[in-house]
């Protein structure tokens, strides 16, 4: 299926792309304007686009329906700070509380049961639930158009990151991701949690060139077992891997047994046992196995 977003209204257009790109971090901004008055609102047109100079982006776009503008980028034109408290599960909730259009006295801090905790260097608030926040001020608001839809990128040096001590490694150094039990937005409705049971890692290749797919033996490279991701585990070594006479495995040593009058079943064995080792992350392993059928 093709879509022509030009053929699309703005309400159809909004729905496609926000189903399609996702999930995306949630930044609840708390603002000021010249009078003082509070306002807090979340934002999933948001992210990390610099580390030097420290830059994050979001974008409070004119409201499609009616093409009015958020109390959010009027405070930040007035006042150009804002904290951005980041979302986690237990403050999920009240986060999409806030959400509500509330007339531009509110605070939406008491009507989502925030509690304000002061900054240390902007004059907007911060979430005390939220387990990181953002103090930042605004260097630039950015039109993108003047039609319902549009968005306004407000973008925003990073001065100071707080963070609670319960989401650190044990030894205060870091951010443990596993710990951090981040939510994000999809289409309509739907959310997405992050932790543990859901949480994988993949190997950088960094300043290391991994061999690519093309560096692939061809029986390898059009396994009818190995998907793409196995693939590009094994082409991301930085060396063509060389039969090691020191590895032993029982269960490779069966295969070979077993297997070793009939070639082809040899190999679907191999590629098979090569998928089990490469989906626990064992790439030196799975990648001995597969040099077996060299």
């Amino acid at each position: 299926m093709t879509i022509n977003l030009q053929d699309l209204n703005p309400v159809q257009r909004q729905q496609w792309l926000q189903h399609a790109i996702a999930p995306r971090p949630i930044a609840v901004a708390s603002t000021v304007d010249r009078e003082g008055n509070i306002n807090l609102s979340p934002f999933s047109f948001f992210n990390l686009f610099s580390s030097n100079p420290p830059i994050v982006i979001f974008s409070p776009a004119r409201r499609v329906r009616d093409n009015t503008t958020k109390h959010t980028l009027q405070n930040v034109l007035e006042v150009p700070e804002v904290v951005i408290n980041l979302v986690d599960e237990n403050i999920v909730h009240q986060t999409s509380l806030s959400s509500c259009e509330f007339p531009k006295e509110t605070n939406e801090f008491e009507k989502a049961g925030f509690s304000m905790q002061p900054a240390t260097v902007v004059t907007p608030p911060m979430i005390l639930e939220s387990k990181v926040k953002l103090e930042c001020k605004v260097l630039e608001v950015k039109s993108l158009g003047t039609e319902g839809g549009a968005g306004n990128l407000v973008i925003c040096e990073v001065l100071r990151l707080h963070v609670s001590e319960h989401i650190l490694n044990d030894d205060h150094t870091m951010i443990d991701q596993r710990k951090f039990h981040l939510v994000a937005r999809l289409g309509g409705d739907w959310y997405c949690r992050i932790n543990e049971t859901n949480l994988f890692q993949v190997e950088k290749p960094n300043i290391r060139l991994g061999i690519g797919f093309d560096a692939l033996p061809e029986s390898i490279r059009k396994s009818n077992i190995l998907t793409g991701n196995h693939l590009a585990q094994l082409a991301n070594v930085h060396e063509y891997p060389h039969v090691d006479a020191l590895f032993e495995d029982e269960k490779l040593k069966n295969i070979i047994q077993y297997f070793s009058i009939s070639p082809a079943e040899m190999t679907t064995e191999l590629h098979k046992y090569a998928k089990e080792l490469l989906d626990s992350g064992n790439v030196t392993e799975a990648w001995q196995v597969l040099l077996a059928d060299a």
